[in-house]
Parts: structure tokens; sequence; C-alpha cells
């Protein structure tokens, strides 16, 4: 009777021991197979990283290049100006009548060169799209006013952008189809970019500025 429970006993350990052992090694491949998904999900993640970071230096790269390309305006029309950072018309007098926003109160030497400026305009921005195809520009013509103290200033100066943007459209200077934001503004005499010294009578500022800001849009996407 005895050695029956002793044999009993071992029987039951040694199932024991067997549920023991299997339970273990379930664990066991289910930590194996949650170490290697792990694995593999921060692998993958590694290499989206890795993809954003060389996606990110393309597309810083793109908006570099796109920040640049306004320096390859033609120079016949437009120098840039350090201290302002920009470009602008180059050997053209635009200055106005005192209160004038006739287009013809620019020497029609002037007025030709204001037609081929606007051309030289169209063919850098054409060059642009096939250098950079995700290029865009926002043209800003932008009236001016000198310090008269008249009560039309604002108004004056958007005319006289206006006009400038007809006097184009008039000659056959159209931006439709380019990569650009043609914007008409006028700043009356609250503009910094302005012909010094800035005192009432300097006719100078009876004009129109140019500005061609590089706009990066989406890049690369």
């Amino acid at each position: 009777m005895k050695e029956k429970k002793e044999s009993f006993f071992w029987t039951s350990y040694s199932d024991l021991m067997t549920s023991l052992f299997f339970v273990m090694l379930v664990l066991f491949v289910l930590a194996l197979v949650l170490v290697h998904s792990k694995m593999v999900a921060l692998e993958d993640a590694k290499k989206e990283a890795e993809k954003i970071a060389n996606a990110t230096q393309e597309q810083l790269a793109k908006i570099e290049e796109l920040n640049t390309s306004i320096e390859r305006i033609d120079e016949n029309y437009f120098e840039y100006d350090s201290e302002y950072k920009r470009h602008t018309l180059k050997n053209i007098s635009v200055s106005f009548r005192a209160r004038s926003s006739n287009i013809y109160d620019i020497p029609i030497s002037d007025r030709e060169r204001l037609l081929e400026a606007g051309n030289a305009i169209i063919r850098f921005m054409r060059t642009a799209m096939d250098s950079i195809p995700e290029a865009r520009y926002l043209l800003i013509v932008e009236g001016q006013s000198s310090r008269d103290n008249y009560s039309r200033n604002d108004e004056l100066s958007y005319e006289r952008a206006l006009a400038l943007v007809k006097f184009w459209k008039a000659g056959g200077v159209s931006f439709e189809g380019l990569p650009c934001e043609l914007i008409i503004s006028g700043s009356g005499c609250n503009s910094s970019f302005r012909i010094q010294p800035d005192i009432p009578g300097n006719s100078n500022n009876q004009r129109f500025v140019i500005h061609i800001i590089p706009k990066p849009g989406i890049i690369g996407k």
C-alpha cells in the first residue's frame, strides 16, 4: 500500500514538472516572438526615420536652391541691393509726376526697358520651372508716393502699381501659367524701401518697385 502512494506521488510530480516545462516553453516562445516583433518594428522605425531625414535634407537643399534662384535673373535689368537683400530695377527711371499715376509720365526709353524687364521676369520664371519644378514666387508690384501730405497717397501708390501691370499686359507681358502669384499693392509713404533722403519733395519716391520673393510651397511631396 505504501509503494502505491509513492508511485502516485512521483507520477503527479512528473506531470506537474511536465506542465511547468510546457508553460515555460510557451512563455519563452512567446517572449521570443514579442522581442522579434519589437526588433522588426524598431528596424522599420529606424528606416522610416532615415527616409524622413534624407527627404528633409533634400527638401532643405531644394528650398535653398529656390531662395538663391533669384540671383539668376537678368542683370541687364535688375541689380542686387545688399542693404535690403533684394533685386531692384537697373538703369530705369520710374518716377511719376506729383499726384499722377499716368504711366506715360515715364520717358519712352524707360517704358521700353520696363517691357524688357517684364519679359526678363518671364524668362527667369520659365527657367526656374525647368530646374525647380516646385518653384513658386510672389511677384509684388508696389506703388509708392512722396511725403507731400496728399490725402490720396495710399490710393495713388496703388494706382501707380496698377498702371505698370496694365502697361505690361498691353505690351504682351503676361504671367499666366507661370509659377508666381502677382500682387498689386500700394504702400503710400510707409514702405521701408525708399529713396533717401525720404523728405517732402523727393520725387524719386513717386514710383513703383518690383519684388520677386521665393515661396517654397510644397517641396518633394
